[in-house]
Formats: C-alpha cells, structure tokens, sequence
C-alpha cells in the first residue's frame, strides 16, 4: 500500500503587487502518494509553478498546510526549509541552471559539497548518476560544450545524486525536440522504476502528461480535475 509522501490542505497563496492582492492559488487540497509519476497540467498562469515552488519548499502558503513525508513543513523557518530541500528534494528545470564554469562532473558534484560526504563517496555517486544518465564520457566538459540533451541528463543526474525522495520539474522538455524529450522523458520513468522516487511535473506539454501515471489539472489557482492516462493502467497491469 503506498504512503502519501504529499499532502496539502486549504492551500491558498497570494501576493501584494502595489495596492491589490493577487490570488495565485486558492484552496487546493490534495495528496501525493510515494512513487508516483504525476503531472500538474494547465496553461501559463493556471498555478503550477507556484504549487511546485510550496511543494518544494521554496515559498510558503498565505494560508493551509503542507505535510512532506509526514513532517508539517508550513511553519519552518527558512534555514529549515532550505535543509529539507537540500537533503529530500531534488530539482529540474526548464532552463536546466547549471553553473557554466563548473563540468558536469562538478555540477552533479555541487548538492554533494554540504551533505557531509568524504570525497570518495562523492566521486563514487557523481560516477553512478553520469553512468545512469549516459554521460560518463561527455563528465569533463562545461555545460556549454553540451547539447539541450545532454545539459538536461546533467540536471537529472544532479537532481538524483542526493538520493531525494521527491524530484519536482518545472516544464522538463520546453526547450527540448521531440526526439531528445521522450528520451529524457523515458530516463526519468527509468529511473522512477527503478529508485521508487516520487517525479512531479509542472507541464502543459502533453508529452509529459500523456506518459504520467495521474494528471491533475488546475485552472485559475484551483484544481479543475484529475485523470488517470492510460501509463497509469499498464503500470497496475504490469506492477508485481
């Protein structure tokens, strides 16, 4: 039986622009269970990079209650959050934010730098994610000697490295062809096989929400619906 990993509650945040309150989201409830592959589906302003930041740890609601693997993160101070982030989160974006003077090597390397691990067992997990994301041979060159692809494999690679119970990407594939997104796309269901890691996606792109296992939809700060794709009943045909 899986364990929900996310659950929020009457989630409501807002922001002052001048003299008026924007609504960004408006009582959104809902639970994440542990290992699965899900979207937040909706066009440009619907709330999903917002909901992803809560999530993530990065911002706080203006009202509710986020629960992150069973602890209550809604009123930790900011030096906490930033220690669940850094130790059960991992992260990827669409613009991939890697740091250009460092390799790929030292860019999966970086998360690892305060973890508290020896140099050797760094090396040894920078080693495994480059191996896992096919990119042992490309480890010494910066991220500008590298494709979209290959930039991308390296933020996924970097995103795991940490051993993160939760992976939140924010639109994925967007600059990406359709070649090279449903080979990440197939990197990331891999590694959700195989690891049990939670992924979930902010994305209007319907190659990722046709391969997620649940959509849910938001529209104007609220969920607007759920779906369950046809990835999801293989899944259950084939889950042993």
């Amino acid at each position: 039986m899986n364990t929900a990993l996310i659950k929020l509650k009457g989630i409501r945040k807002s922001y002052r622009l001048g003299k008026v309150d924007v609504v960004a989201l408006r009582d959104v409830s809902l639970e994440i269970q542990a290992g699965e592959f899900v979207a937040l589906a909706g066009a440009s302003g619907s709330g999903k990079t917002t909901l992803l930041n809560l999530i993530g740890c990065i911002d706080k609601p203006s009202a509710g209650s986020i629960q992150l693997d069973g602890v209550d993160v809604t009123g930790k101070s900011l030096p906490a959050l930033a220690g669940i982030r850094s130790r059960r989160i991992g992260f990827i974006f669409q613009t991939f934010n890697l740091l250009p003077v460092l390799s790929a090597f030292e860019n999966v390397e970086y998360p690892l730098l305060f973890a508290g691990l020896g140099r050797s067992q760094r090396r040894k997990r920078v080693w495994q994610w480059l191996q896992h994301a096919g990119l042992r041979d490309q480890a010494r060159q910066r991220p500008d000697q590298l494709s979209g692809g290959q930039r991308q494999r390296v933020a996924i690679a970097r995103a795991m490295v940490t051993e993160p119970s939760l992976v939140l990407a924010d639109e994925p594939t967007a600059n990406l062809d359709s070649g090279t997104a449903a080979q990440i796309l197939d990197l990331m269901s891999q590694i959700n096989s195989e690891t049990g890691t939670t992924f979930l996606f902010a994305t209007h792109d319907p190659r990722i929400t046709e391969r997620a296992s649940r959509q849910i939809r938001l529209q104007d700060g609220q969920i607007a619906g759920y779906a369950l794709t046809p990835e999801f009943h293989w899944r259950l045909a084939n889950a042993h």
